[in-house]
């Protein structure tokens, strides 16, 4: 795997696990003073926690899918090929 295949890899797995972790620990504005601002007004948002999670799952799975790829159990390869 080059280094831009990786970061393309990587960068997929972070949105993806960012937008899983995104609504975690949300509570509107409503539910925690009573004050109607908009139906989804976040009360705290907390963005640096969610990207230091984000960034601890995505090393974790990144680390997995590299491993799974670099040992050859999947091969795009091998299918592109096939189907010519």
């Amino acid at each position: 795997m080059n280094i831009l295949s990786a970061i393309v890899v990587f960068v997929i797995i972070w949105l993806s696990v960012f937008f899983c972790v995104l609504p975690f620990g949300m509570s509107t504005t409503y539910e925690e003073q009573g004050q109607h601002i908009g139906p989804g007004a976040p009360s705290s948002v907390n963005m640096k926690k969610k990207f230091l999670i984000t960034t601890a799952i995505t090393i974790v799975l990144y680390i997995i899918a590299y491993l799974i790829i670099t040992s050859g159990y999947i091969n795009v390869r091998e299918w592109a090929l096939s189907d010519m």
